[in-house]
């Protein structure tokens, strides 16, 4: 019998959550974000679900039109791989390479499979000014407007937008870009500055813009402009600092799930797992639980971190091993070998887990290992 972990993938709760979008930001096109293997849920399928509009449970029906309103618009990856391996699946939706490309050998691909490309760096524009193509290539103008990662400084913006629209291997119109950083915190500063500065830098630009990730969807509607960028939300999670899906209707796309294989019982000052971190505070039952980090499960998840046993709340207790952790069972007597428990996901949001392990659910979610079994109900 195979190992019980495994990570079960709503693609009806995607759709939810799109929608969520669509209902946030109605003006705008959504370009998804499906890098990172889709936040760890499967790009291929992911990617699929959210550009065809007939997808069942079963299976995935063919291309359809992307005018549809459950459909996104276009997909974002970090990586031409990524995009590659879209192509490869048949996925024919418009595709923007988020890091845009690092050689010139890259455009080639680039013009290919007609991916749209991100310029952020002066050495990308001189690869694309000194690299004739064939078939232009869709460009998006990043602007560095406070993040200080990536993009162009307000100063330089309007040269390279003269440049860029001025090169022969260029499809105009050049669109614009910038990034949010901490859109997650409603309180912060930080967003209105970086609005303001994009705005001015921008000012005498007629071009599509893109400024909104997950968290300004759903908390700042003045960046929302002609594109937004969901990432976190399509994928049931909260962008927002200390705050869950649930409070924003948004459906968790990733359970996941174990069983129990086994139940022990220990008397008071039994000390449990590595390092005898965590004993026994009076005589009890202990579940063991086949899922650990060798699964993606947060090694530094505290004592206490909430798991889910038949539906019930039950806490994690010592260190996180690799392929095993144990949890309380006193609140949960009944319990028997085989039970169903949940790691994270329906009914357990991953952001409270996350907060357990002093990370976030991007990470979490991102992290769930090749050795879990992913099963599309």
């Amino acid at each position: 019998m195979t190992r019980a972990a495994q990570a079960q993938i709503n693609l009806h709760a995607l759709r939810h959550n799109l929608q969520r979008v669509r209902d946030a930001a109605p003006q705008s096109r959504v370009m998804a974000m499906v890098k990172a293997n889709a936040y760890g849920h499967g790009m291929v399928r992911v990617a699929r679900a959210l550009v065809d509009v007939g997808v069942a449970a079963s299976g995935i029906l063919p291309h359809a039109a992307l005018a549809h309103p459950c459909a996104a618009d276009a997909l974002g990856v970090a990586s031409i791989d990524e995009a590659i391996m879209l192509r490869d699946a048949g996925i024919t939706a418009p595709i923007t390479l988020l890091e845009g490309f690092f050689a010139p050998a890259e455009l080639m691909l680039i013009q290919q499979h007609d991916f749209d490309v991100v310029i952020h760096h002066p050495a990308q524009l001189a690869i694309l000014e000194a690299t004739p193509l064939a078939t232009p290539v869709t460009v998006w103008l990043k602007v560095d407007s406070g993040m200080h990662r990536l993009g162009f400084a307000a100063e330089q913006v309007s040269q390279v937008w003269q440049r860029l629209a001025a090169c022969r291997s260029v499809r105009g119109p050049v669109r614009l870009m910038t990034h949010l950083a901490s859109a997650d915190d409603l309180a912060s500063p930080q967003t209105p500055q970086q609005l303001a500065c994009f705005n001015a830098v921008t000012a005498e630009i007629n071009a599509e813009r893109s400024i909104a990730n997950s968290a300004a969807i759903l908390g700042w509607p003045q960046t929302h402009d002609g594109w937004v960028r969901p990432g976190i939300m399509l994928y049931g999670a909260s962008p927002f600092i200390n705050d869950t899906a649930i409070t924003r209707d948004l459906k968790p796309v990733m359970t996941l799930t174990s069983a129990l294989i086994a139940i022990n019982h220990y008397k008071k000052g039994d000390a449990i797992g590595y390092a005898a971190s965590w004993v026994c505070p009076h005589d009890m039952p202990v579940g063991v639980v086949a899922m650990g980090y060798g699964d993606g499960y947060p090694r530094h998840a505290v004592s206490g971190t909430p798991v889910l046993v038949n539906g019930k709340r039950v806490p994690l207790i010592g260190r996180v091993s690799m392929d095993m952790l144990s949890v309380d069972l006193s609140s949960q007597p009944q319990a028997h070998i085989g039970a169903v428990v949940t790691l994270w996901g329906e009914g357990l949001p991953v952001e409270e887990v996350a907060r357990c392990a002093s990370t976030i659910s991007y990470q979490l979610l991102c992290g769930v290992t090749q050795r879990v079994r992913f099963v599309v109900v």
